[in-house]
């Protein structure tokens, strides 16, 4: 008899037609080619997809050696078979809740610290796994080389892992990651393409050890189209629609009285159920924040200026509804 695991996460994007998505934290621009990729994907979908030499050229784009996964999600459930069963695992209060889930799946021991890199940093044992979301979600807060190294260190000195997770990363301006032997970086094209149906994403560090368990033909032939599309346009699509979505970032910092290092915010409304089915009836999907243990929050992306704009709006009459006054 299976029985099943009593832990579970809400994710956010659309479910229902006719709203404007602000839950799910995407690039709002498609690339060029996106229509070119999906008929290449047809053409290639009656074969099994092998994406090797895929993966050797986005190394050298990248200019470190990478294992493509189905996303970050796969790489969470990799790093589960291979370090997680029998170890203390150190995952910051507010951030991501698959961390948990997959800890807790796979047999480790959850220990809940501070969102502060120092003071995570005090909990590191010999052999224990930290795993932190760079810039962080749900409040976007990107913390520079400087910043995590007290918590670098102690991953040094007491042989443990560092999980840093940059989902996020390419919509921070003048990024920087760390480097090390006890580290490995998590990162996906799913929101920077905005594209989240693609499931791409790679590992950097341990390509070896990731390489070893991860599934066969993971990514399917849309992933492998978009690989292909991915090498040919070299980041191009990024350095072309960053600026847009810094831009209108600023945008809603001003008009809404809030702040983020990433392409998505936080905001305080008392009652986030509630602010969100208001919102809802305006058209708007914003995300609750309660799964991130923050029932008065509600998440937001950085979307188009016409959509944002629709937003600032409804935000501020569901504020003026609810007696928030922002």
């Amino acid at each position: 008899m299976l029985e099943p695991v009593r832990f579970s996460t809400y994710h956010g994007g659309a479910r229902e037609e006719g709203l404007i998505d602000f839950s799910a934290s995407l690039n709002p621009y498609p690339p060029e080619w996106l229509d070119e990729m999906f008929e290449r994907a047809k053409e290639i979908s009656n074969r099994y997809p092998y994406y090797e030499k895929l993966e050797e050229g986005l190394s050298k784009l990248i200019g470190e050696e990478v294992t493509v996964t189905a996303g970050i999600t796969e790489a969470l459930y990799l790093i589960g078979i291979l370090a997680l069963r029998g170890r203390k695992v150190i995952i910051p209060e507010h951030t991501y809740g698959e961390y948990e889930r997959v800890t807790r799946i796979f047999g480790g021991t959850v220990v809940k610290g501070p969102n502060e890199p120092d003071k995570l940093a005090e909990l590191v044992e010999k052999d224990s796994v930290v795993f932190f979301c760079n810039p962080n979600n749900p409040d976007g807060r990107f913390y520079r080389v400087k910043e995590l190294k007290p918590l670098l260190d102690a991953i040094e000195e007491g042989r443990a892992l560092l999980v840093l997770d940059e989902a996020f990363i390419d919509f921070v301006k003048d990024a920087e990651s760390p480097s090390g032997e006890n580290v490995v970086k998590l990162r996906t094209f799913t929101k920077s393409y905005g594209l989240p149906g693609i499931r791409v994403g790679y590992v950097l560090g341990f390509p070896e050890a990731f390489k070893s368990v991860r599934m066969p033909w993971g990514i399917g032939s849309t992933g492998v189209a978009f690989l292909e599309f991915l090498l040919e346009d070299g980041f191009e699509h990024l350095r072309k629609t960053m600026p847009l979505i810094w831009r209108e970032k600023e945008r809603l910092e001003r008009a809404l009285d809030v702040k983020s290092d990433a392409n998505f915010f936080i905001k305080r409304v008392g009652d986030a159920k509630k602010a969100v089915e208001s919102l809802k009836k305006r058209g708007i999907l914003v995300r609750d924040c309660s799964s991130f243990r923050l029932p008065e929050h509600i998440r937001f992306s950085v979307r188009k200026p016409e959509e944002n704009e629709r937003l600032i709006r409804a935000l501020k009459e569901v504020e003026r509804e609810m007696g928030n006054g922002g």
